[in-house]
């Protein structure tokens, strides 16, 4: 099995179209949605792109969860706008997906896939996080190749024959090339970028009248910031 993993989508159909177009010539079987995906300036129009997708495999994100419930890290002023744009079944729906997923990918065995760690989706873990740390997050998980999102920021290492592997950003990257990053998995492990109209884009985030900033950093700002929430 191929598997194309599409994180932290939050709801850039744009970049979402354009990840798309690779991903069928990537001549995937499965293709897992890695959590945050409907949290952004086009949530309708992003579900009803992938919702007809039969290789898509969903896991829940922070943020989907916090869709439809009080409370969380995804500000109110967004979970009231995109809860006006997208049905409340369809937010229930995504707020019930499974944690983790485990798909046995060629070349790698069984691979575990979950947005933040596998013992919870807000759990934060970067590039620069020490091994103990990710060690503790990693306790009783089998499989020898983990991949995750959260962040925003692709990476791919190696902790006690662990291979722990950051997709990256779908819709909001924090990277130093603009453009829609994602992995192709099977049979090693490809860490991917599309490019597309960015700029034309965040000029139309911004038309949609959002009521949050479209963040963006680099990998190296990002990273460093969320080592300082880790522990939150």
């Amino acid at each position: 099995m191929r598997v194309a993993v599409l994180n932290d989508v939050h709801g850039n159909v744009r970049a979402l179209q354009a990840v798309l177009r690779d991903v069928e010539d990537a001549g995937v079987d499965a293709i897992v949605l890695g959590g945050d995906t409907l949290a952004g300036p086009w949530p309708a129009e992003t579900y009803e792109l992938l919702a007809p997708l039969e290789r898509a495999v969903w896991i829940r994100g922070n943020a989907d969860r916090e869709l439809a419930e009080e409370g969380g890290r995804a500000p109110s002023e967004l979970i009231e706008w995109v809860g006006g744009r997208v049905d409340r079944s369809v937010l229930e729906h995504v707020a019930t997906l499974p944690l983790t997923v485990s798909l046995e990918v060629d070349g790698l065995g069984d691979v575990l896939f979950c947005h933040a760690t596998p013992r919870n989706d807000t759990e934060i873990r970067t590039v620069l996080s020490s091994d103990e740390r990710w060690l503790e997050v990693l306790d009783g998980v089998t499989e020898r190749t983990v991949v995750c999102g959260h962040t925003h920021v692709q990476f791919d290492r190696t902790i006690s024959g662990i291979r722990i592997v950051n997709a990256g950003s779908v819709g909001m990257p924090y990277a130093d090339e603009p453009g829609a990053y994602w992995a192709l998995l099977g049979p090693g492990v490809e860490l991917r970028r599309t490019e597309y109209d960015t700029a034309a884009t965040l000029q139309a985030i911004e038309e949609t009248g959002i009521p949050t900033e479209w963040p963006q950093a680099t990998a190296k700002e990002a990273s460093e910031y969320f080592e300082t929430l880790a522990d939150d």
